[in-house]
This record gives C-alpha cells, sequence and structure tokens, in this order.
C-alpha cells in the first residue's frame, strides 16, 4: 500500500553509466538507461516482442536494443527497428517521468499527467560548497512503513546502536510531534549531556573538545510519499545549543529516501550531509562507512520485524506515545492511497 502518484528515487547516476539498470518500483519493473543526448529515461522492462526484460541489453545510438533478439526500443516506449523485422506496428510499452536531480534519479511510476518535475523537494546541500555528503544503499526485505517508523522514533538508538549514537537520555528526554499538511516532525532536545562516540568523531573533526557536556538535537521530519529528513548533531554546552554558530557545533541532516520495491521490500538510499569541515574526503569516507554500519543494524531489526508481522498477521500492534510520529506519517499515507484509489475509481466521462 503505497502511493502511486509520487516522485521516488529510483537510482544514483553511476548505476546507469555502464549499462541499463532493471529495478522494480512500486511494484512496476522499470529499466533505466541514458537515452539520446545522455538524459535518463525509463521503460517498462518488458520487451513487446518475446518479454525478455529490456534492462538485459544495451545502448546504441540514443535506443534501449533487447538484448535477446536485438529490438530497438525508444525513450518513449514505442518500437523502433528490429533487424530484418517489421515492428513499428508493435503497441508501445509504458513510459515513465524520469529526471535527474541532487545526485538522483527520480522516477514518478503513477499517472503520467500528474507528474510535474517541480514537485521533486530542493536539497540544500547539493553541490553546495558549505556541505559534505556521502550515502549508500540498502535492499531491505520490509514494509517501507516499517522504515518510516523506524526512522521518526529513535528512541530505538539506545538499544539498537548503543555503541555509536544510542545514549540513555534518549529515552529519558520527551519528543515532540507535530503535524503540517503532509509535513509530521517529531523533535527532541537534550541538554548538558555527554556525547556518544559518533558525535565525539564530530566534534573532534570540527577541532572542538569531545570530553565536555552538548546539548544534542533530533529533529525528524516526514514528507509524503517516503522521504525522511533529520536534522542531528551537538553543540559545546553554553553556546545556544541547536542555534550555535557553526564553529561551536558539529550539525548534519541524514537523509533517507524510502523507495518501495514490493508490499514488504525497499530500496533504501541513506547519506549524511553535513555542514562542518566539508572539504575533508576522508571524513566523509569516514562517517559513511559508519553510517553504514549503524544502519546495517537497522536492516536485521527490520527484517525479522516484517517476517514476524507476515507470520502473525491477526495481531494488532500496541502504540505508544513514542510512536506519534510513525502512526501521524501513516495517516498521512492511508490518506493518499485512499484519494488514488478514488480518483482511478471514477469512470472516465
Amino acid at each position: 500500500m503505497f502511493p502511486k502518484n509520487a516522485w521516488y528515487v529510483a537510482c544514483t547516476p553511476h548505476e546507469i553509466d555502464e549499462k541499463p539498470l532493471g529495478r522494480t518500483i512500486c511494484g512496476e519493473r522499470i529499466a533505466f538507461y541514458r537515452g539520446e543526448a545522455n538524459k535518463v529515461a525509463a521503460v517498462e522492462d518488458f520487451c513487446p516482442h518475446r518479454g525478455a526484460p529490456l534492462s538485459l541489453g544495451y545502448v546504441q545510438e540514443g535506443k534501449l536494443v533487447c538484448g535477446y533478439h536485438g529490438l530497438a526500443m525508444g525513450c518513449d516506449g514505442k518500437t523502433v527497428s528490429m533487424p530484418g523485422q517489421r515492428v513499428r506496428g508493435f503497441p508501445p510499452i509504458k513510459s515513465f517521468p524520469v529526471e535527474e536531480r541532487y545526485g538522483f534519479i527520480w522516477v514518478w511510476p503513477g499517472d503520467t499527467t500528474l507528474a510535474n518535475a517541480n514537485d521533486i523537494p530542493h536539497m540544500e546541500w547539493y553541490d553546495n560548497p558549505a556541505w559534505a555528503f556521502g550515502g549508500g544503499l540498502f535492499h531491505i526485505q520490509c514494509d517501507y512503513r516499517l522504515m518510516i517508523d523506524n526512522l521518526m522514533d529513535l528512541t530505538h538508538e539506545t538499544y539498537v546502536h548503543a555503541t555509536s549514537i544510542g545514549q540513555k537520555e534518549i529515552d529519558e528526554t520527551p519528543c515532540k510531534t507535530t503535524v503540517d499538511g503532509n509535513t509530521v516532525t517529531t523533535s527532541r532536545f537534550m541538554s548538558g549531556i555527554l556525547p556518544p562516540p559518533f558525535w565525539k568523531m564530530g566534534l573532534r573533526a570540527n577541532s572542538l573538545p569531545d570530553d565536555g557536556p552538548v546539548d544534542r538535537w533530533q529533529i525528524c521530519r516526514f514528507t509524503p510519499p517516503s522521504q525522511v529528513m533529520i536534522e542531528v548533531g551537538v553543540a559545546v554546552q553554553g553556546h545556544g545549543g541547536y542555534d550555535a554558530p557553526n564553529d561551536k557545533k558539529a550539525y548534519s541532516v541524514v537523509v533517507d529516501f524510502i523507495t518501495p520495491e514490493t508490499e514488504t521490500s525497499i530500496h533504501y538510499f541513506w547519506g549524511m550531509a553535513r555542514k562542518f569541515n566539508p572539504t575533508d574526503k576522508a571524513l566523509t569516507a569516514s562517517i559513511r562507512e559508519g553510517q553504514g554500519k549503524i544502519f546495517s543494524e537497522d536492516l536485521q531489526m527490520l527484517e525479522l520485524q516484517q517476517k514476524n508481522l507476515l507470520a502473525y498477521p491477526e495481531r494488532a500492534l500496541l502504540m505508544l506515545n513514542i510512536d506519534t510520529g510513525g502512526v501521524q506519517s501513516r495517516k498521512i499515507l492511508d490518506r493518499l492511497v485512499a484519494a488514488e484509489r478514488s480518483a482511478s475509481a471514477v469512470p472516465a466521462a
């Protein structure tokens, strides 16, 4: 159950540099590639001749050529040619709105007439010299909403990530959740605490002491269909906390793009954009490695959680105040999905 009339991150540009990429997005099997003028294209991953995956083919003169019998496909899903055959009368296959922006390839798997590239969310950190970014991709066997729940309730850090970003003060400090239209924000501010290991490293990287009290913040922001941006950081105590000047804090945004593959599997594009010491490439690599290990800990928990939920579908989950962010996010998703289904059920005039 996911909205299809929305922009999702499908892949990164380097994934289609050498050859086409086949990837399932919201149940749609799609072939991504670079077509004419090196512009990214996306069509149904299905050759109309014998049903072979077009992603197993290659690109020639901007056309996607099937690797089975050489049928050439245009970016609009129309058959162009095939050696020794007349194929221009073949019915077209689906083509999908696709955009390359902010270091990602975005796709719209729903009603193509509703796609507007201006709706792709702006990423302040992209191509900005004040920021550095590093990230990766995980394929996880879980409902995409479980990942949203996970990211909108960070109390699990105390237990799942005890050796890196977790600490007891997360449990002890209440969080506040607000809803503004389709945006859900859950925030937590901790004052006068000692930094956990990950943030000790962040402080040192910004030439700040790592052995004294700090103010720490976590501001989780969900926007549909499945994007969660989390402002995180620590500031040397006594300098304004979240509002401290850049030279007194280590400030970052955890970037989370959760793209449903099926009802029980996702492509999880993760990363961290930081606003301190942005030119240090070794630091970017180190943070990326550390963050990858942290998210790997989530991966096992989410996949086993999904197995339990599938094994016991009749069991209702219990909700606490810490679950408010995830609950409100799901309400928005339920409303969007219901609206799509209602619109599709209306007969054409």
